[in-house]
């Protein structure tokens, strides 16, 4: 799960790079805009990656693999 959350977050920061440098949104142009459905499920489904990768701040003495 923890490297899961990791990638969607990796995606996440991407996708907010090209809207910082470039104003294009790839989740929006691949699946329809900001509004379509799976857009804003995409969109969801990413942040509550980014949540649960919080949790990773808090871990003492393991890795991401929860090694």
């Amino acid at each position: 799960m923890d490297t899961l959350a990791l990638i969607l977050s990796i995606v996440g920061s991407l996708n907010w790079g090209l809207i910082g440098i470039f104003q294009f949104d790839l989740v929006a142009w691949l699946f329809g805009g900001q509004g379509a459905i799976i857009s804003r499920i995409i969109y969801t489904v990413i942040g509550l990656a980014g949540l649960w990768c919080i949790s990773l701040l808090f871990r003492k003495g393991q890795g991401v693999d929860g090694e």
